[in-house]
């Protein structure tokens, strides 16, 4: 299997996913409660009401689009706990996550 190139395409987006994914991304970035760097991503934690769980469902399923080098992870567990999203890869991916999302 040929190696995805760390890249993202916007080609692969209609023009309404792109401006669905400006508006997501801007509500993630505001909903983060914590942010932890793992071996090969990092992991946000961010509240586990329906909305959010939805948001973050949404958020993947159009950067995977123009992204298709990330892994992604959901974690929801028991009603008080919090919801985590890891977004991984494979070596480089850690940088390009941190520059594609702001956290420089």
């Amino acid at each position: 299997m040929q190696e995805l190139p760390i890249a993202c395409d916007m080609t692969a987006l209609s023009a309404a996913q792109r401006e669905r994914q400006q508006v997501l991304m801007k509500s993630f970035h505001a909903l983060i409660q914590e942010m932890k760097e793992t071996n090969n991503g990092y992991a946000f934690r961010l509240a586990a009401d329906t909305e959010t769980i939805l948001l973050a469902a949404e958020f993947i399923t159009i950067e995977r689009l123009c992204c298709p080098f990330f892994n992604f992870a959901l974690e929801v567990g028991p009603t008080d706990d919090p919801l985590w999203l890891r977004i991984s890869g494979r070596e480089g991916v850690k940088e390009f996550i941190r520059m594609e999302l702001g956290f420089e």
